[in-house]
């Protein structure tokens, strides 16, 4: 990673490059990291106390600009949030309240300085688009920055165009005066931190546009016609089935342990697709291309042994969560998958067992023994007293990763962390049992 690269090419080959406001102009103003490095900024509204995993393309590409040598800003929108972008909404968002959008600012920043730490290169900064939005007063924003925009051409937005044709939602003055603010950002940064880059997903270019075009309207009128300001936007990221990325049958993947566990996260990039495991492998990892390209060649040969799947799982969760708990991820899945749990500890088992269903019994019954085939019954891994009896006879029932016959009977002795027991039925079919 310390390697340096030319961010261009970089973010063409990896899929990462789909609008460009000047190509040749940004290849040019990129040329000499070494000797002038460029600050390129990406914005992120704070909606939550968490990012979702489509949130980490942005800090992706600020982390190729920092392997390129010039220096990633991130601006995270403790001002910009409190109005909410209408871009790819299809309803008025929920206004949050100061207080909440703080508090979302302060638990969203370890996500940005954990993934761009680990980067060599100029250091990154993090900034809050609130410390110069709060400040401006209405009459300046009408006169100093209002008059720069045409409102015929901000409701040419796709967003924008589209509330307006849907008579039952429409789009309040709030939202639809959100490019303003964010062309803003990009014309105070210019002016008051040297930031020259802003880089984002396919739904801000126009933003992007407007904030480029804010900072030349207002250089002309300063007597300054050599200004410089470039956009970039990579693709939004999609599932190859035409499914929402970044979404399970438990609901969104998060960027924090506390929403998704590294266990669910690298399990999450372990049961991609083929097709999808061989773009995502170019956008979630910082693999070189001679590796990516010998690793996807090797899995056509023989897709079976998944390493394309396991590769990214491992990578992806190394960035985010770090060595040691991407290594427990693979060790719980592995033990999942062989029965073998006993030698998990008590919070990696629970993040394992997450999504298996579980039934709470009361560990008095444990003293006197607990008979097994009533237990199979009341856990649903058998419907009958008699399919119960002939899952047991066959030695297809497990207890804590060990076969059990129909003579055993629970006991304390077979608690996990003094409260659980796991039970397994064939190779699949888990269920969790919590005494209490």
């Amino acid at each position: 990673m310390s390697e340096r690269i030319d961010l261009i090419n970089e973010l063409e080959w990896r899929g990462l490059l789909k609008d460009c406001t000047d190509n040749d102009g940004l290849r040019a103003h990129l040329a000499d990291p070494d000797n002038n490095p460029r600050k390129i900024y990406a914005g992120f509204d704070p909606t939550a106390d968490s990012l979702t995993i489509g949130n980490l393309v942005p800090i992706m590409l600020l982390a190729h600009v920092k392997r390129a040598g010039h220096c990633p800003v991130v601006v995270m929108g403790g001002g910009t949030g409190l109005i909410g972008d209408p871009s790819g909404k299809s309803a008025e968002r929920q206004l949050n309240t100061i207080e909440t959008i703080e508090h979302f600012v302060d638990c969203q920043r370890p996500i940005y300085n954990t993934v761009l730490d680990q980067i060599e290169g100029p250091s990154h900064s993090i900034l809050n688009n609130h410390d110069w939005l709060g400040k401006i007063s209405y009459i300046e924003a009408l006169r100093d920055i209002g008059k720069h925009f045409s409102v015929n051409m901000m409701m040419q937005k796709e967003s924008v165009k589209e509330r307006l044709n849907n008579r039952e939602q429409g789009i309040s003055y709030t939202e639809f005066s959100y490019m303003i603010l964010q062309a803003f950002d990009f014309s105070h940064l210019y002016e008051h931190e040297g930031v020259t880059v802003q880089i984002g997903g396919s739904d801000q270019y126009g933003n992007i546009i407007a904030g480029s075009d804010l900072i030349r309207r207002i250089s002309a009128a300063e007597g300054d016609d050599a200004c410089k300001s470039f956009g970039l936007t990579a693709p939004l990221v999609q599932k190859a089935d035409g499914g929402k990325f970044g979404k399970t049958e438990v609901g969104a993947i998060w960027l924090t342990a506390a929403r998704t566990s590294p266990y669910a996260y690298y399990q999450f990039w372990l049961n991609a697709t083929d097709e999808d495991a061989t773009g995502w492998i170019k956008v979630f990892t910082f693999l070189d291309q001679t590796t990516v390209e010998e690793l996807i060649a090797r899995h056509q040969e023989n897709p079976g042994k998944r390493e394309l799947q396991r590769t990214l799982a491992q990578e992806a969760t190394r960035i985010l969560h770090g060595q040691s708990a991407m290594e427990n991820a693979e060790a719980a899945g592995k033990a999942l998958f062989s029965g073998e749990i006993a030698a998990l500890d008590a919070q990696t088992m629970l993040e394992v067992f997450a999504s298996v269903p579980t039934t709470e019994h009361a560990k008095s019954e444990l003293n006197d023994g607990v008979d097994m085939v009533g237990l199979l019954k009341d856990t649903n891994l058998a419907t009958s007293n008699r399919e119960a009896k002939e899952f047991l006879n066959e030695g297809s029932v497990s207890i804590n990763g060990t076969k059990i016959t129909l003579d055993t009977k629970l006991t304390q002795e077979h608690l996990l962390h003094e409260s659980y027991i796991a039970v397994r039925r064939g190779k699949k079919k888990w269920h969790m049992t919590k005494w209490s």
